[in-house]
Parts: structure tokens; sequence; C-alpha cells
């Protein structure tokens, strides 16, 4: 009884660990790109504008998506320099408000009426959250020969609280440079 208690237990981290809010998009690699042909990198400035990107907390979560992509790269064994590396990182950020919606349905929710001589009955998407959905775009660039070698881009939800948003950085890289 106890190993079936067991097994249930296991069954039951594995679905709850496979349900991660953070998805590779794509990776691309330049024809003849192989990482092991470079053996340190930088960052290319992160340049921004509006309100936003001028906050203490904007710039904070720079930093921590730098530090997450160096140890990233440093685990497989590239080293950051500050003049003359082999490979420039670029970093894209984008992040959107997004609702969360629900389609109404006329067999389980009463339908919308619109009309005063034309009867007409319609499902229609109903509001029930707002959330912050983010993509990194990451291009890692030859400044000798000016060319992409290798593009990856990963998207996920974003939570409202900075340590389980630290969290998702770490898990949207590992996840990502797995792919390099």
């Amino acid at each position: 009884m106890k190993i079936l208690h067991y097994l249930g237990l296991i069954g039951l981290l594995l679905a709850t660990g496979g349900c991660s809010s953070v998805r590779v998009v794509k990776t691309e690699p330049a024809p003849n790109f192989t990482l092991t042909n470079y053996r340190t990198f930088a960052f290319s400035d992160i340049e921004s504008t509006g309100d936003i990107p001028q906050s203490g907390f904007y710039r904070s979560q720079i930093d921590a998506l730098k530090k997450s992509i160096e140890s990233e790269l440093v685990r497989k064994g590239l080293r950051r320099v500050d003049t003359q590396p082999d490979l420039m990182m670029n970093i894209g950020i984008a992040v959107d408000e997004k609702t969360q919606t629900r389609e109404t349905n006329i067999r389980t929710d009463p339908p919308f009426y619109i009309g005063q001589r034309r009867y007409s009955w319609r499902s229609q998407e109903v509001p029930v959250g707002q959330y912050r959905q983010g993509t990194v775009d990451v291009h890692l660039v030859d400044p000798k020969r000016n060319e992409m070698v290798w593009q990856g881009v990963v998207e996920g939800i974003l939570p409202k609280k900075p340590e389980k948003l630290q969290k998702v950085i770490n898990e949207g890289m590992a996840k990502l440079f797995d792919h390099l």
C-alpha cells in the first residue's frame, strides 16, 4: 500500500514539474555555427525609452537577466570580458499586458440578448483576469564578421513578486541555452 502511495506522489511531482510558465519559442543557429569556436562574450548596451525602463525595478531585472545569461554561458565554457569579445550578446525584451478571457456558452451560461425587435443570442468573450507575458530575444553576434550566429526566443508568464520573477528568468534562460 505504501508503494502505491509513493508512486502516486512521484507521478504527481512529475506532472506538476512538467507544467511550466516558460517555453522556448524558437532557436536558430547560423549554418556551421559551433559554440566551441568561441571563448569569450560581452553584452551589447541595452537602450530603452519610455517611463518603465527608467525605473530602478526595470534596471534590476535587466541585471538579473544578464546574470542568468552569464551563468548559462559560463556553464557552456565561455567567460565574460569587457574588451574584444569573441561573441556579442544582444538582448531584446518585450512585456505585454494580456487579458485572460473565457467564452460564454449558450448551453451553460445565460445567453446575451441583443436588440429590441431583432432578437439574437450570442456567446461572448468575458474578461476574467489580467497578466503580463514577457518575451526575451537573445542574439549571439560574431563581431569580427558582424554577423548573427545564433538566435533564441523564450516567452513566459511574469509573476508579480520579484523573487518569483527571478526564478522564472533563471528557468527561461536555462531552457533557452539548453538548445545552444
